[in-house]
C-alpha cells in the first residue's frame, strides 16, 4: 500500500487520527518513531525554519525541496502546505505537478489572498468562493495519482463568519476536495458546528496560542473530525530547548548540568538510522 492509499484510508475510517506536525525531516521521523499514522509538515514551521515567520516568504521551489527531503526521511503519509498554491489557478497546476512529484500523500490549499498570513494572524484577506473553487477543481484536474488528497481549507472564518466559512468549503469539497478545513474556529460551539456541517471528512488545527481553544483528541473525535494537525508543538519544544542549553553553555562553559536532558550521543544516532546506512555501506563495499 503507498503512503497515499493509507491517506486514503485514514480519512475513510470512522475515528480521529492525530497529525504531528514536523519543521524538517528530522522532526518528522521522530513523529513516525513516535508511532503516529502521518505528519504535517507545516509551512509555518518550515518558514520558521528557515528564519521567516509564517507570511508566505518562501517560494514553491523552496518549499518543493523541503517537501521532497521529508517525503524521503519517513515511511508514512506526509501532509504538506501549498498555502495558496502561489498564486492563481495557473500557478496551482504548476504547483500541484511540483507536489506531486514530491511523493506527498496529500496537501492543502487555502483561499488567503496571496502572499497569505499564518491563519491565526489579524488582517487576513481572502479571494471570492468562485475563484478558489475554480483553483480547487485545477488541483483536482491536475493530479495524476486520484489517491493524491487535496484539503480543501478556508480562512473566511475572520473575515466573512462562520457559516460563510462553512459554505465555502462544502463549495471546496463539492469541486472535487476530500477533506475540508475550516481554520480558526473561535470556541467549542463553533467547532461543533463545524464538525457537524461540513459535508466530508473534516480536519482541525489544534495548537496553544492561536484562535481555537485546545480540545482533546477524544472529544474532537466525538464531535466527527476526522483530521487533527498539531502543527507548532514540536518546533515550540525544539525552540525553547536549544535556548536552556545555550544558556547553560553560555554561563557555565559545558552542559554537564543538563546533560540527562539531552538526547544521548546513541539516541542521536538512531534518530537518523546510522546503524542501518553504515550497514548498507558495508553491504555495498563488499561487492567491490
Amino acid at each position: 500500500m503507498t503512503t497515499r492509499q493509507q491517506m486514503r484510508q485514514l480519512i475513510r475510517r470512522t475515528g480521529y487520527t492525530m497529525v504531528p506536525g514536523a519543521y524538517d525531516p528530522l522532526t518528522a521521523r521522530l513523529v513516525e518513531q513516535a508511532g503516529f499514522a502521518a505528519v504535517y509538515l507545516t509551512g509555518g514551521g518550515y518558514s520558521r525554519a528557515n528564519g521567516y515567520p509564517d507570511l508566505g516568504i518562501l517560494t514553491l521551489s523552496e518549499n518543493v525541496h523541503f517537501i521532497g527531503l521529508t517525503v524521503e526521511a519517513v515511511g508514512i503519509p506526509v501532509i504538506a502546505d501549498a498555502d495558496t498554491g502561489y498564486g492563481n489557478a495557473l500557478n496551482v497546476i504548476r504547483t500541484v505537478r511540483e507536489y506531486e512529484k514530491t511523493g506527498v500523500a496529500a496537501f492543502h490549499l487555502e483561499d488567503q489572498v496571496s502572499p497569505k498570513k499564518c491563519g491565526h494572524y489579524e488582517g487576513k484577506e481572502v479571494i471570492s468562493r468562485d475563484e478558489m473553487v475554480g483553483k480547487i477543481k485545477a488541483a483536482v484536474d491536475t493530479r495524476q495519482d486520484p489517491d493524491l488528497v487535496v484539503i480543501a481549507r478556508t480562512d473566511a472564518r475572520a473575515v466573512e463568519g462562520l457559516d460563510s466559512a462553512i459554505d465555502r468549503v462544502n463549495a471546496y469539497l463539492e469541486a472535487g476536495a476530500d477533506v475540508g478545513f475550516v481554520e480558526a474556529p473561535q470556541n467549542r460551539k463553533e467547532l461543533r458546528i463545524v464538525a457537524r456541517c461540513v459535508a466530508g471528512p473534516a480536519l482541525v488545527n489544534v495548537f496553544e496560542g492561536g484562535k481555537t481553544p485546545m480540545v482533546p483528541a477524544l472529544e474532537l473525535e466525538t464531535l466527527g473530525f476526522r483530521l487533527g494537525i498539531y502543527p507548532s508543538q514540536t518546533h515550540r519544544a525544539a525552540i525553547r530547548a536549544a535556548q536552556k542549553v545555550l544558556a547553560v553553555l553560555k554561563k557555565d562553559g559545558d552542559t554537564s548540568r543538563i546533560e540527562d536532558e539531552l538526547a544521548t550521543f546513541q539516541e542521536r544516532e538512531d534518530a537518523v538510522a546510522t546503524a542501518r546506512w553504515r550497514a548498507l555501506e558495508q553491504k555495498y563495499l563488499r561487492l567491490a
